[in-house]
């Protein structure tokens, strides 16, 4: 019975991070062609095979997170807390990959990405509250994200609107 109790924030949790991955990565491959293909990306831009595994690993590792808080924080108010950045950060998330893709207005994305970045950094100090190892499990997307920020950026300088 404790391996149910524990396991289901995980399949919850991963279940959904990687759910919403993988609705992030359908929009995104409807804004590929023609239009991300043709901008002028900033130097260290990386193959566009790369994006998929990586986000993979990350959506991974950010449900593992949130189940960690789940099951450790759930009935505190700094896990309820925690997990309320989590899903704010989450909203942001899908909501960057509409504005720059979908929409592909990349001024607006590099709004988005820049609250997104806050709030991931909010969630990261909230989960170390809980979790430490939760917390951990947050830095490589962090540091993602601030990599995504520069291509976001880069991205708007080097072409602009018409």
């Amino acid at each position: 019975m404790k391996l149910i109790r524990h396991g289901t924030p995980i399949l919850i949790s991963v279940g959904l991070s990687l759910g919403l991955g993988f609705v992030a990565g359908q929009i995104t491959r409807g804004g590929i062609e023609p239009w991300y293909t043709a901008l002028e990306k900033p130097p260290l831009t990386p193959p566009n095979w790369l994006f998929a595994p990586v986000w993979t690993l990350l959506y991974l590792l950010m449900g593992i997170a949130a189940a960690r808080v789940w099951n450790y924080g759930k009935h505190h108010r700094w896990g309820q807390t925690a997990l309320f950045h989590y899903g704010l950060q989450l909203t942001l998330n899908i909501l960057w990959t509409l504005v720059f893709f979908y929409l592909q207005q990349p001024f607006w994305g590099l709004l988005v990405i820049g609250a997104l970045w806050i709030f991931i950094e909010r969630t990261l100090k909230w989960f170390r509250t809980v979790d430490r190892w939760a917390s951990w499990m947050m830095v490589p997307y962090l540091i993602w994200v601030s990599f995504a920020a520069y291509l976001n950026l880069g991205i708007w300088w080097l072409n602009p609107v018409s």
